[in-house]
Order: structure tokens, then sequence, then C-alpha cells
């Protein structure tokens, strides 16, 4: 639901009632991961996807039902060899879609106050996320539990403060990871009791893309990120190429030398470092800093003879072979580029493909899964 959080925050505070249906689990081929929402007002206007089209017209008339009777239901689509072409995914997959009306009246069961204040905070692009019970009593459907970095929560389900202090922990946790996902859990809070299923929504501000080097090539790559959703921040020592005319698309330029600048500035596991100056007096000491940071990809621009140079370099002055194994390069996927758009492709392609655990190979003739990331279930005191 956080996935169209802008536009819902709207709606509430226009005034408009609404139901909003999530993908709380996925098996096998699927298109949209846990988390994706597709909403629709009283009015019936929808937004959002489920599916990407397999199944949203069912689910459309899902949304109304439940704005018109006030209930959260729970729905799975799958795969019918009957009736292939109707209501299922022709893709093979299974998914679970939680319904939930959001209404200013009493009917419906959603705390309006904890969702307005859920959307808000993702639409402004800051940290929390959202808990609810996807499986379990009945009397628990629908409620829902608010849970910001600092540990602190509102709402909750319906007088069990146990079972709100723990599903509090277990959200905050998936949330500093940056991730949606399920939590299973006893329905007063720990292994006991009837079991629970809770789908764990977290809104984080958008992953770093960091360029080094403000070169043609650079300049391709801040759009690409950009359409991938990053926040962009270009640096370079040099203010005469580093310049908002240059990267009109970056949220960030910055002057300065680059390892200096990435002493300096947070990153996260999620942070994408892409170092383009293929020049070894910025490579060296920036790559040395790199390696040693918890990111999530690390990839240096060059040819094959510059590679090779650069990591006699970074041995000569202490990178060991581990650390030097995290480092991408010659950075990107071979896809034959040549031009700066054909190559910020390239690049975009192999970020993807480690971030998804995706092997670069064509689909066509593989025996490989398309989409690699299945649902993410906890137990409670489990690890991911």
């Amino acid at each position: 639901m956080l996935d169209i959080a802008e536009e819902l925050s709207r709606w509430v505070g226009q005034g408009r009632d609404f139901a909003v249906a999530t993908v709380v689990a996925v098996t096998g081929s699927a298109p949209r991961l846990p988390g994706a929402a597709l909403a629709v007002d009283s009015a019936g206007t929808a937004i959002g996807s489920v599916s990407g089209g397999c199944v949203e017209g069912a689910v459309y008339e899902l949304c109304q039902q439940a704005l018109r009777d006030g209930t959260t239901v729970l729905e799975r689509f799958g795969y019918s060899d009957e009736d292939a072409f109707a209501v299922g995914l022709t893709c093979g997959g299974v998914i679970d879609i939680l319904v939930t009306p959001v209404r200013s009246d009493a009917a419906g069961r959603a705390p309006r106050a904890v969702f307005a204040a859920a959307l808000s905070i993702a639409a402004r692009g800051d940290a929390a996320a959202l808990a609810r019970i996807t499986e379990g009593p009945d009397a628990l459907r629908g409620r829902a539990l608010l849970v910001r970095p600092d540990g602190s929560y509102e709402g909750g389900f319906g007088g069990h403060p146990q079972l709100d202090r723990t599903v509090a922990a277990e959200a905050r946790a998936l949330l500093d990871a940056g991730r949606t996902g399920t939590v299973v859990l006893g329905e007063r809070g720990s292994r006991c009791g009837q079991p629970l299923t809770l789908l764990v929504e977290s809104s984080v501000p958008p992953p770093r893309m960091i360029v080094f080097g403000a070169i043609d090539f650079a300049a391709a790559l801040v759009r690409t990120g950009a359409f991938l959703g990053y926040h962009v921040t270009v640096c370079d020592a040099r203010p005469v190429f580093a310049t908002r005319d240059r990267f009109p698309d970056a949220d960030e330029i910055v002057v300065d030398w680059p390892h200096r600048y990435l002493a300096s500035t947070p990153v996260d596991g999620r942070t994408v470092l892409c170092v383009l100056t293929h020049d070894a007096k910025f490579d060296v000491p920036l790559l040395e800093l790199a390696l040693r940071l918890p990111v999530a990809f690390v990839g240096a621009m060059g040819s094959r003879r510059t590679h090779e140079d650069r990591d006699r370099r970074l041995r000569e002055i202490g990178v060991t072979e581990r650390e030097l194994a995290r480092l991408h390069s010659p950075i990107g996927l071979d896809l034959g580029a040549r031009t700066p758009e054909e190559t910020a492709l390239s690049i975009a392609a192999e970020i993807v493909a480690v971030r998804r655990g995706g092997s670069g190979v064509p689909l066509t003739g593989a025996h490989t899964p398309i989409h690699h990331d299945g649902p993410r279930t906890r137990a409670i005191g489990s690890v991911a």
C-alpha cells in the first residue's frame, strides 16, 4: 500500500473513503511483490496495480464490495488449467490479496488515523513501517500498527498490548533493513496461541546512487539511476565539470575529492557506488575506502588494462583479495554497449542483477526463474 502513498494521502486529505488491495504473499512466478497495491475510492477511481493486469478486474470488484460492507477479506488468485485466461495468473504464480476498507464511518474497522499517518509519512519519503494481520482471528483483521524508526508506535490490535509490543519489535527490524515482508507469531505475541501472519510494509527513503566522475557517461547513468528510483549524487573534484547544467537530473552535485566525500557522507546496505573517473589518483583512494564499506554495490569503469593496473595498485596499498572480490570491474554487463546511454543501461542491468540475484543471461532458452524475489516470511525469533 505504501507504494501508492502519495496519491492515497491526497485521498485521505480530501476525505475520500476507499478500499486498498495489497499483495501479502507470492508463490511461484508473479509480476508484483508483497506490498504492491491497488486502491479504489467510492467514486470508482482506481490507482495502482497488484498483478500487472491478470486479476485487476476481480480485485477491483473486491474493493468495491469491501467499501460497501466494511469487511476486510483475504483472497487467493492462482493459475487454473480450466480457466487460465479468466480470473487467475496465467504466468503460473499464486498471489494472496488483502482487501481493507478505509472508511470514515464505524463500518470500516481499519483505523483511518493510523492509515492516514502511515500514508503521510511515506508520501514525504520518511521512514515508517505499517503492520497488518493477514491471517488470524476475524476480530483482528483490518487493524494496523504504525511503527517509527525509534521504536514508538501507534494503533494496535484491539487490547493485546503484548502482541502490539512484539509486532512493533519485529516491524522495526524489517524497517531497519528497508524490507517489506511477513512475520508469523502467536496470537498473544509469543510462540503460543493461534498463529497470526502479519504483513509489514516498510517505507524508507530512496536508496542512494553515488556517481563519481562528472563525464558524459555519468550524465546518462544519472538519468537511468533516477528512473530506477535512486537518489542520485554526482561527485567530482573538478568544478568546471560538476555543474547543474551538465547534470540536471541529479539530486545532488558535490565538488570534492571523491574519497573525502565518501568518508563524510552516509551510506548503507542499499547504497550503490559507481566509479567512472578511471583515473588512478581518484580511483585508488576512493576504492580503498569503498570496498570496506557496507554498501550494496561497488563498480568501476575502465578497460581491462585499466582494471588490472587498478587491482595492482589496490593490492600494493593493502586491499585484500576478499575486498577486491566485491569490486565489479569493468562495470556493467556485456551488452556490446557503445554510447553513454547504452553503457548506462549496461551498468544499471548489472546493478539490478546483483540486487535481485539475477544471472544476467538471456531468458530465452534459459531455465532460471524469471522472478527471483519470493515471499519473505519470518517466524518470531528466526532470521529471514
